[in-house]
């Protein structure tokens, strides 16, 4: 919305009965509900949303990263009904979105992925022949959606077909699609992702890389750009990849491609995210280019601001997730009442949140409630400001995952730059 409003467009905010005092709705020059506080009854609601668009005289839908944001019938619908879906083509978030049909193209299109079945799993049968031909450790992985959900670590013979039934049922539970497909499981390798942008011209460009190998449970924790293990020659060929790859599906809009690096610095392609996500301000911070802006005109049929030549990584980013949770209680959601909340500020400190004093954290979504990102001229800048920012952070109400990011950002291995993808499970009870 903000962005928006720097482009001069009027917003219109649609709100569950959980969130009617929510910043959101607050901030958008009009509101409209859609619906009782379950996702189901609003936020995933499609007639509804769809409904307050057309009500309002709105033009354009904006899916923000969470929700239906890579649901492609969606994005199908709001085109029926005359409106600009503020994203990709339906048909690339469905190639994309489904994981198994995702690798055939990028093996068409030659780039490398992590060795495994090339479609979803026909059977029990095809799982134990695959899994013996490449090797395990294996990952069973649901061939829809994301964020953790549907995925099985799986170390012999013997657990694999309980895995495939546990990690299917997940994901219909999830995703309401319950297929799934194998992948072979690399050891403690790096999560890299390039953030693209490509526009209606034939415009597509890169904007570098972000290290998000931090993770709990799959989930996402810190995530900073650019990345300690990649220089200039894989930075070039991991974004070749990545163009490649958007140009490979008929992409439009903000999108990113992320990739397994392995410790003898080989990347593997895992999976595309066909929307903005979460933590794109860190490459906002070190290119200076405003992404959701760049969504935003791109979906006007505008041509992106900036060219490939122009876009250079300026220092160094880092974002912590700020979450209501409790660190000691096995990251248990903490839902209730916020009675202080005072963010941190100061040089190269930026706080996105929908939060404050007397907001009440509801049970029902994601118990994200700030992202803290700080910049400085290098990593370790970045580093002693992201200290000094979570020290100044108070929150009192709900517990919260501060006390976690300040103890993690005392671990020397993490401030080497020694990270991987089993480094928090590795240091923390619960992650």
């Amino acid at each position: 919305m903000r962005a928006a409003r720097e482009l001069g467009i009027k917003t219109v905010a649609v709100y569950s009965e959980a969130d009617q005092d929510a910043l959101h709705v607050r901030y958008a020059d009009e509101a409209f509900p859609i619906g009782p506080s379950p996702a189901t009854l609003s936020y995933l609601n499609i007639p509804n949303i769809i409904n307050a668009a057309v009500q309002t005289g709105a033009e354009a839908v904006h899916p923000g990263y969470g929700f239906l944001s890579e649901n492609h019938h969606f994005a199908a619908v709001c085109k029926t009904w005359g409106l600009v879906f503020i994203g990709p083509p339906p048909e690339a978030i469905e190639n994309m979105g489904i994981k198994a049909q995702a690798r055939l193209v990028m093996n068409e299109a030659g780039i490398p992925v992590v060795p495994g079945t090339e479609e979803a799993l026909t059977g029990i049968d095809e799982a134990l022949d695959t899994a013996e031909a490449i090797g395990y450790p294996i990952l069973v992985k649901a061939s829809y959606g994301g964020g953790g959900r549907g995925i099985r670590v799986v170390e012999t013979r013997e657990e694999l077909a309980e895995a495939v039934e546990r990690a299917s049922r997940e994901a219909k539970s999830a995703f309401g699609q319950g297929d799934v497909y194998l992948e072979k499981y690399l050891m403690n390798p790096r999560h890299i992702e390039i953030q693209i942008l490509a526009d209606h011209l034939g415009n597509v460009v890169s904007l570098g890389e972000r290290e998000s190998s931090l993770q709990r449970r799959r989930q996402k924790v810190v995530e900073e750009a650019p990345s300690v293990a990649v220089n200039a020659d894989l930075r070039e060929r991991m974004s070749q990849a990545a163009i490649r790859a958007a140009r490979a599906v008929g992409y439009t809009n903000a999108g990113t491609v992320e990739f397994l690096l392995d410790e003898t610095g080989h990347f593997y392609f895992m999976e595309m995210n066909t929307r903005v996500q979460v933590e794109h301000p860190v490459t906002e911070m070190v290119t200076g280019v405003d992404i959701v802006k760049e969504q935003i005109r791109i979906a006007a049929g505008l041509p992106l601001t900036v060219a490939q030549s122009e876009i250079a990584m300026n220092g160094w980013s880092i974002e912590c997730r700020v979450n209501a949770e409790d660190p000691d209680q096995g990251f248990r959601p903490s839902p209730g009442k916020v009675t202080l909340w005072r963010e941190p500020g100061g040089p190269g400190v930026r706080v996105d949140s929908g939060v404050g004093e007397g907001y009440q954290v509801q049970p029902f979504y994601d118990s994200l409630l700030a992202k803290l990102v700080t910049w400085g001229r290098t990593r370790d800048e970045a580093i002693a400001r992201m200290k000094r920012a979570l020290e100044e952070f108070e929150v009192e109400g709900v517990k919260t995952t501060i006390a976690m990011h300040r103890q993690l950002f005392d671990d020397a291995e993490f401030n080497a730059g020694q990270i991987h993808t089993n480094f928090l499970a590795a240091r923390m009870k619960g992650a």
